[in-house]
């Protein structure tokens, strides 16, 4: 983007080690030129599965460059969680939006997406749409 902003991405997982691992995944395939500013936020706060409102919302604040935050999660309460600190309005950045996107896939498009200079609805679209790449 020219005016200098650009869309940050937090991915939220059980795991610490998925969400660094996945995390690092997208950025690799992304390739070089533009750092998209992304974030793992997995796991609680002492190293056990789970996640932490805390950390998500440390993740998000981050990466906010001032386009927006796409954050993706891995399973249920991950995504309850984000639910609820974006429900407190306070807790997450400005115009943080909980990306219905898998995993694995979503965050790659949504990097390369971010990567590009797009805005906060086209990452959020790339990374939904691929719920509809098929493997066979």
């Amino acid at each position: 983007m020219s005016d200098g902003k650009q869309v940050g991405i937090v991915l939220v997982s059980h795991s610490a080690e998925v969400a660094s691992s996945v995390a690092e995944l997208a950025r690799g395939l992304a390739g070089g030129g533009v750092s998209v500013p992304i974030a793992p936020a997995g796991g609680t706060e002492g190293g056990e599965l789970g996640t932490s409102s805390e950390l998500i919302a440390a993740a998000a604040a981050s990466v906010d460059r001032g386009a927006g935050v796409a954050v993706l999660t891995d399973l249920g309460s991950a995504v309850l969680t984000v639910k609820a600190l974006l429900a407190e309005g306070d807790e997450l950045p400005y115009n943080t939006r909980l990306v219905d996107a898998p995993f694995v896939e979503g965050a790659v498009a949504a990097v390369v997406t971010a990567a590009t200079g797009a805005d906060l609805a086209a990452v959020e679209a790339a990374a939904a749409e691929a719920y509809t790449y098929r493997k066979v």
